[in-house]
């Protein structure tokens, strides 16, 4: 059974709103169109493809665990971080940086890419990659 391409991750955030804003103002990606769900949620597009699907408050019911928005995760226990192609670094650098994100940057030995990492507001690590150019 082999597998096709990664869809989409989901995030139960703390503050829906906050997230949203997060990933379409900081990040880029656009709020596009959701299944008409029972609970509140976004799904962000990256590509024409609805990559985050962002999830609020769920009502309990068989086969849904739910797990709560009130606390605020230190980490993203086994999940490390996410990450995205990109393009024009200098223009997400500053972008980043007019919203006073803070990221750091790397270039990957031998490929000379350029890797920037920055933390979504709950916590959920985010790497960008910029081909070398």
């Amino acid at each position: 059974m082999p597998l096709g391409g990664l869809q989409h991750f989901t995030i139960e955030p703390q503050d829906l709103e906050k997230t949203k804003e997060f990933y379409c103002d900081v990040l880029g990606l656009e709020n596009g169109d959701r299944p008409p769900l029972d609970f509140p949620g976004y799904w962000l597009y990256s590509g024409g493809q609805a990559t985050v699907h962002l999830m609020g408050t769920r009502k309990p019911r068989d086969g849904i665990v739910v797990r709560g928005t009130e606390k605020k995760y230190e980490d993203t226990g086994r999940l490390d971080h996410i990450a995205f192609a990109a393009t024009d670094v200098e223009g997400v650098r500053k972008r980043l940086q007019s919203k006073n994100v803070t990221f750091r940057e790397q270039i990957v030995p031998r490929t000379g890419d350029t890797q920037i990492f920055l933390y979504d507001p709950d916590g959920v690590g985010v790497e960008l990659n910029f081909p070398k150019s």
